[in-house]
């Protein structure tokens, strides 16, 4: 009999699992998708492709129930609770190709490299360089991740070293026709150059693999629960992350940079002398605001922007601190603005110049992450395997077992599922709000730097009014997650309608969207200077964040789980997980830390591990006397000194060895 039964691993419940499985529960996962994380995972271009087309298809298709199936299964004294076979927590989904759908011509691109003509010297650098950096990335995530499989590791170990020495080769005769003949070069831009940097939708496709399309867009508090929770548990040393490098907003359709921590203050050019004291002294109130209560009491029940308007603090400040550093709304209560500002100040410096982290090739890592902990000790995964109903004993009121779709009656003692599988006769409330995401292919930063390699966080203020403040995170190469000379934009906001109507016109603001797929913006037009959109994807996710389980009326050891929120950090999935899992065992470490392999010692390890010096003591006369022997022997042989102790040296060492393998399984 299972302990638990977890379906639909999002990263709430793969957190529960991990924790159940590490404390010795038996667990088992179900998903009727493909691939892990649910809401949370993350896509190649590819992948994402397929997923949409799932999702249409999935809206198109009668589900009829196949009831006969497990009503056979049911004994007297049972009943059913079916399960929806409907994922609805998506709605709204658009997506539009901007980019040039011609064929890729591999002639043009590999003429280049043939031709030893200065004119397209320029071009075989350039294309070097992008094909060079391509190797790197790749390199360095298959040297850094975790969750790849053993035999990707090993084709990309074997093909791309030797991607690396045929473009060094190629950009070393490249580079000496620049220095023979720079004319060409100085002359103006070639039509094939420009050629070259075009990405069409044919690249996008072949380049799919390199993509790491998150559904859910969401950041780490460097002192966040979930920092806390991965070093606790040591499940960090499972992925590997990358620091924010930069806060922007956009302010009368400008982006700048936001200062937030003292040096940044100091050395920002667009704030005055005056701005600069005010802020300083307005964020190391905030950091022991508590300490002062007299300071704010006044304001606890007003908004925020209430009291920065009391600390005499200018528009421009104004907007800085209550959408770039408290990340609230108009509408957010002082107390609960100031907090969120110290949450904000205390994460600063702790892993850098910001106080957040992203997860190398996706926020869909993280889920995978918990769910490798759960399989170490035990806990059994099973993908496209999904469960049709839940088996309640009528005396209890409690699960019992579930019927998965094969006919099978698996025997459990809790079940942990997702809010979008509850059907909505099992809802005692259906009022959950949206959430409208964006997510964007672009062909160069909203904020140009000397470093193109940056994840920024852009927060965008209100258009107007009534519309909510939009999030946008920027992701670079390097993050692993897109494509070498592409950027990756998610956008989040609190929907007021659908996605589209929400977030088209923030798009339009600080972006290109042409109106004919590959069209080039006029010359000396102002869009001309806006990054490109590629391709783009609307789509609402249900925020399901605010029920609890007094919305549902389901057995007592049913643990529904709430899908990702529309805030920035993971604060509240992880609360939730914790909750759940004291409630479920609350005489139980909280995933309490898995052991270092080499900590681990296994069933008759133990004597080879320490060695013989234990024995010592255990010494007979007969050992005794043949010291003693062996003692005479040395001082008559000094060849013999020599060698013993390199002999004792070898023994020595060769305990430990013993150990390696069993350590290493």
């Amino acid at each position: 009999m299972l302990s638990f039964c977890v379906h639909f691993p999002g990263l709430t419940e793969s957190v529960i699992a991990a924790a159940c499985s590490r404390v010795g529960q038996n667990v088992l996962h179900l998903d009727r998708r493909n691939y892990y994380a649910g809401n949370w995972a993350s896509f190649t271009f590819n992948g994402l492709l397929s997923w949409i087309e799932e999702y249409k298809n999935q809206q198109e298709v009668q589900i009829t129930e196949s009831e006969q199936v497990w009503r056979s299964l049911i004994d007297e004294g049972e009943d059913v609770v079916p399960l929806s076979s409907v994922d609805s927590s998506i709605s709204n989904l658009e997506v539009f190709c901007y980019a040039s759908e011609e064929e890729e011509k591999e002639d043009e691109t590999k003429a280049p490299l043939t031709s030893c003509q200065p004119v397209n010297a320029e071009t075989v650098s350039e294309e070097t360089t992008g094909d060079s950096t391509e190797a790197q990335d790749t390199v360095t995530g298959d040297d850094t991740t975790a969750s790849d499989a053993k035999t990707q590791n090993e084709e990309h170990k074997v093909s791309e070293p030797k991607e690396e020495q045929h473009t060094s080769d190629i950009s070393e005769p490249s580079q000496s026709q620049e220095e023979k003949d720079p004319q060409p070069i100085s002359s103006p831009a070639d039509p094939p150059v420009d050629v070259e940097k075009k990405i069409t939708y044919q690249k996008l496709v072949k380049e799919g693999r390199r993509f790491n399309i998150d559904l859910v867009s969401k950041l780490m508090y460097s002192r966040g629960a979930l920092v806390d929770l991965l070093i606790k548990s040591n499940v960090s040393r499972y992925a590997e992350f990358k620091n924010i490098g930069r806060i922007l907003t956009c302010r009368n359709g400008k982006v700048k940079q936001v200062p937030c921590s003292r040096a940044d203050v100091f050395a920002s050019k667009q704030l005055t002398v005056v701005e600069k004291r005010m802020l300083m002294k307005f964020l190391t109130f905030c950091l022991d605001f508590e300490q002062h209560p007299e300071e704010y009491q006044d304001y606890t029940e007003e908004p925020f922007r209430e009291f920065l308007k009391n600390k005499k603090l200018t528009e421009n400040l104004q907007d800085f601190v209550l959408h770039s550093i408290a990340m609230v709304t108009q509408q957010t209560l002082t107390e609960e603005g100031l907090k969120a500002t110290q949450h904000f100040l205390r994460c600063l410096g702790r892993y850098g110049n910001t106080p957040f982290l992203f997860p190398l090739y996706g926020l869909g890592e993280i889920p995978q992450c918990f769910c490798r902990m759960c399989a170490v000790f035990g806990g059994i995964y099973c993908l496209r395997h999904s469960v049709q109903c839940l088996v309640v004993d009528k005396a209890s009121n409690k699960v019992k077992a579930v019927i998965d779709t094969r006919g099978q009656k698996i025997s459990c003692s809790h079940f942990v599922v997702e809010d979008s599988y509850i059907r909505d006769e099992q809802r005692q409330s259906t009022a959950y709000r949206q959430i409208s995401r964006a997510v964007l292919i672009t062909d160069r930063s909203v904020l140009p730097s000397e470093s193109d390699q940056q994840i920024s966080l852009v927060t965008i203020p209100p258009l107007e009014s009534s519309a909510p403040a939009v999030r946008m995170v920027e992701l670079c190469s390097s993050s692993m997650t897109c494509m070498p000379g592409t950027y990756l934009v998610h956008f989040t906001c609190s929907s007021s309608g659908t996605a589209q109507e929400d977030l088209a016109p923030v798009v339009s603001e600080l972006f290109h969207v042409s109106t004919i797929p590959g069209e080039e913006p006029s010359e000396g037009a102002e869009e001309r200077s806006k990054p490109a959109v590629l391709w783009v994807m609307y789509f609402n996710m249900r925020d399901t964040s605010a029920l609890d389980s007094s919305s549902y009326s389901l057995p007592s050891n049913v643990h529904v789980c709430t899908g990702p929120d529309g805030s920035l950090g993971s604060d509240c999935s992880i609360k939730l997980a914790e909750s759940v899992f004291h409630h479920i065992l609350p005489d139980e470490e909280f995933c309490p830390p898995a052991p270092n392999p080499e900590d681990i010692i296994y069933d008759g390890d133990g004597p080879q591990a320490e060695g013989p010096g234990f024995d010592e003591s255990a010494n007979t006369e007969a050992d005794k006397s043949q010291a003693e022997e062996e003692g005479a022997t040395h001082e008559k042989s000094p060849s013999t000194e020599s060698s013993d102790p390199a002999e004792m040296d070898s023994v020595t060492q060769q305990a430990p060895s013993d150990t390696t393998p069993s350590s290493e399984e």
